[in-house]
């Protein structure tokens, strides 16, 4: 016997990606269809202006929202930017997959704001990418010069507060010291980003 919608009247309407996002981890019809009717059409843009026909623009959302399903059951979705970006991609890689599996070559034309999409991910990666980097350079810095940056930059000390904690006899001894570690620490950083492929 079909499960009827989880949560809610079958007429709710989800205002936001995480009521949404909510509904359709419960299972709800009206979520489902409220994310068809939103963003259905976009993603058949997509297939439509690259090769494809409505029946693939179904297959491929429906494998999209699939993979959002078992993201949000396995309690690993991360959502960095818009559900409908976010759809979008999954939709635009699915189908590139398919395009290369058919032979028909990979060149997608993108649509409005979504070209964007995937150089957006990326960067987001790459910042990621920086910020570990960042942390492993700073554990390779050593004493006294991680604490004085941490103190510095995390805790927001004054030059006062770091020259009395560290026994800096003035502030601009306190200044020169944490210029010099920050010199340090980039050259820790650069001298490992350069090496990245």
């Amino acid at each position: 016997m079909r499960q009827s919608g989880g949560s809610g009247p079958p007429g709710r309407l989800y205002r936001t990606d995480a009521d949404l996002l909510s509904g359709l981890a419960e299972g709800s019809d009206a979520a489902l269809n409220q994310i068809y009717r939103q963003y259905f059409p976009m993603v058949l843009h997509l297939i439509l202006s690259n090769n494809g026909t409505e029946d693939d623009a179904r297959d491929i959302y429906q494998e999209a929202l699939i993979v959002v399903y078992e993201k949000l059951s396995a309690g690993t979705l991360e959502l960095h930017v818009q559900l409908k970006t976010y759809l979008y991609s999954v939709s635009r890689r699915l189908w590139l997959k398919q395009l290369n599996q058919r032979k028909r070559g990979a060149m997608l034309v993108d649509t409005d704001e979504f070209v964007a999409v995937e150089n957006d991910l990326s960067e987001h990666e790459n910042r990621d990418r920086q910020f570990e980097l960042m942390t492993e350079s700073l554990e390779q810095l050593g004493e006294p010069c991680r604490t004085l940056l941490e103190d510095f930059y995390i805790r927001h000390l004054s030059m006062q507060e770091l020259a009395d904690k560290f026994g800096y006899t003035s502030t601009d001894n306190a200044k020169t010291q944490k210029y010099k570690c920050l010199m340090r620490l980039k050259r820790y950083f650069f001298s490992v980003y350069k090496e990245e492929p």
